[in-house]
């Protein structure tokens, strides 16, 4: 193991003197805030670990063509503005099947409330 030299630990004190100095301007009170804003913004922050999102509640065939029929279209059309299948759309609408969370969050809610936002996307 090397020993260090007077010079090394004299650069090393010189640096942490110097780091302290510019730390001086601060008091603690200003460190103390700035810590706790911190905190703050760590425990504001969504996460899954801190935030739970519910599911949306599932829609019925008949609601489901109702969103369509808002939108006057097609079935085939309806699926194209979703992103899905003609025949992900027909098993909806006969209760055969449900949409997928992300269908039913994302894009069936969504039109339910504002069904122009199909056609403009």
């Amino acid at each position: 193991m090397l020993k260090k030299t007077n010079s090394e630990s004299l650069q090393r004190k010189s640096a942490v003197l110097s780091a302290l100095e510019e730390l001086e301007p601060y008091t603690g009170a200003s460190l103390v805030h700035a810590a706790r804003e911190g905190v703050t913004a760590l425990k504001s922050k969504k996460t899954l670990r801190t935030s739970r999102i519910e599911p949306p509640a599932p829609l019925d065939p008949k609601q489901i063509a109702e969103i369509r029929s808002l939108l006057n279209a097609s079935q085939g059309v309806f699926a194209s503005y979703l992103g899905v299948s003609k025949a992900a759309v027909v098993a909806w609408e006969y209760g055969v099947r449900q949409p997928s969370g992300a269908a039913l969050k994302l894009l069936l809610s969504i039109a339910r409330k504002n069904p122009s936002v199909l056609i403009a996307a």
